[in-house]
């Protein structure tokens, strides 16, 4: 009978970004209507869908034997955890959130010291309290059980909200006073668990993937064929991630070409690839990149 190991799969706003992160790491997770059991495509993996702000606990007392949250989430809680890897997604991008102070565009708080005494909403009650610590400044906390930017002025006189863009916040008239805390996506086990040598290899070949997922997500690859004598400027020419790769074609007189290559950078250089005497240029996507 084949070992099962058990990953927690955020709940929420990463829910869908970290499905299709799997997707593109080789796995496809399947949701079902009101179940917290998703599928996946690999036998020896159990899903369980848990709120990203509870997963390091249940990963800590092994209920889990892995899953992804925010660092900030395992700053909170103050769990006990190994860090397997750091992968930067988030719900919108592929990159890092930021828990910010935040007031109304018209509020007298012009920074922490103006904090003293005042009412603060927020869900990361102990990253604020560490952070009026820092500052010597008491205030009372209010854990925030959400839509936390409508509370100033009227039921908080700030806030500490996480956010990507800050657009947000903008909408709801607030404005940045500090960042408390810059935070990624991790993937973290139990501890026990990376005891056990099948476990270890497992989430280790899993973290190899989604670090290649994420790696080549801005990438795509450009292959195209060229007369020999155009190579040298056209190799002078391109942007690649490493060499490109050039192969004799059964025509002596010709060479195909293959590089990697910043997806953003393709509008510009595929009509120069053409200009210089490229011909048959095909653009593929890159779906994992492994150093």
């Amino acid at each position: 009978m084949s070992r099962i190991i058990k990953l927690g799969i955020p709940k929420g706003s990463l829910q869908d970004s970290t499905a299709a992160l799997f997707k593109r790491a080789g796995y496809n997770i399947t949701f079902r209507s009101r179940s917290y059991y998703p599928s996946i495509d690999d036998p020896e993996i159990e899903c369980m869908l848990i709120r990203a702000q509870e997963m390091s606990r249940y990963v800590e007392n092994g209920v889990l034997d892995f899953g992804l949250t925010g660092q900030d989430w395992v700053v909170e809680n103050g769990s006990d955890v190994h860090e397997v890897a750091e992968l930067e997604y988030a719900k919108v991008s592929y990159g890092k959130v930021r828990w910010v102070l935040a007031v109304p565009n018209d509020s007298d708080i012009k920074g922490p010291k103006d904090l003293e005494g005042k009412t603060i909403a927020t869900e990361v009650v102990n990253i604020t309290r560490a952070y009026l610590a820092k500052h010597g400044v008491s205030a009372k906390v209010e854990f925030s059980w959400g839509a936390t930017e409508v509370k100033p002025p009227k039921l908080a006189d700030a806030i500490v909200e996480i956010t990507e863009t800050g657009s947000s916040l903008r909408a709801n008239n607030l404005k940045i006073l500090d960042e408390l805390q810059e935070s990624t996506t991790r993937l973290i086990a139990n501890k026990a668990s990376m005891q056990d040598p099948w476990k270890v290899e497992k989430i280790n070949r899993i973290s190899m993937l989604l670090k290649g997922a994420i790696a080549a997500q801005h990438y795509v690859g450009l292959k195209w064929n060229c007369a020999a004598d155009a190579l040298d400027a056209i190799l002078a020419a391109i942007p690649a991630l490493n060499n490109p790769t050039v192969s004799h074609l059964s025509d002596p007189n010709w060479r195909a070409v293959e590089i990697i290559v910043e997806e953003r950078r393709v509008r510009t250089l595929i009509p120069e690839l053409k200009a210089a005497g490229a011909e048959g240029i095909i653009e593929y996507p890159i779906n994992k990149i492994i150093p």
